[in-house]
């Protein structure tokens, strides 16, 4: 029996500085290497359960995602559920241009339930342009666009309740977004 589809959330709230987010959650935010490696250290076992894997057509990316990818006749889009120890961690929205699945990236579009991170940090090849940090509801999350041999793709996580991310943090910095 398959998992329901969990559909990804709209209107994530961007910051500007990152003094705008408590300094335990900007250490998770600003995370450079592998988060899943990071989560790995909080339980026994990270899993991955795929919500949604296609190919999606321009007009359907969000118009922040088209403002930060390159025009492209078509792209992949991934969303998963990450979980630790069976625990729903992390909320995963991944959109590859056509033109970054190109030689051994091809590979993105057979992920399954393998980790982005397992894929994208066993090689050396893999650069990051920024990290943007956002509160959706409750929810902490980041996007980041990440290049491939320096083709680009856009990754965006929102850290769900059970995160470790929220472990260090006063209840009340859990319940409550900050508003502008």
């Amino acid at each position: 029996m398959s998992e329901p589809y969990v559909p990804f959330p709209d209107a994530i709230h961007w910051f500007e500085l990152s003094s705008d987010v408590p300094p335990e959650i900007v250490d998770w935010l600003l995370e450079m290497g592998s988060m899943t490696r990071r989560f790995e250290q909080f339980c026994a076992k990270v899993s991955v359960t795929p919500q949604r894997e296609c190919f999606i057509e321009p007009d359907q990316l969000s118009k922040e995602e088209a403002e930060q990818l390159p025009p492209s006749e078509r792209y992949w889009l991934r969303e998963i559920v990450l979980f630790g120890d069976g625990q729903p961690w992390l909320l995963g929205r991944t959109v590859i241009p056509l033109e970054t699945l190109t030689g051994p990236d091809q590979a993105l579009v057979d992920l399954g339930t393998l980790p982005l991170g397992r894929y994208l940090f066993s090689g050396d090849h893999l650069s990051r342009d920024y990290i943007y940090l956002g509160q959706q509801a409750q929810h902490w999350a980041r996007r980041s666009r990440l290049r491939l041999s320096d083709k680009p793709l856009l990754l965006t996580e929102i850290f769900l309740p059970a995160s470790p991310v929220y472990r260090s943090l006063p209840a009340s910095s859990i319940s409550k977004p900050k508003n502008d």
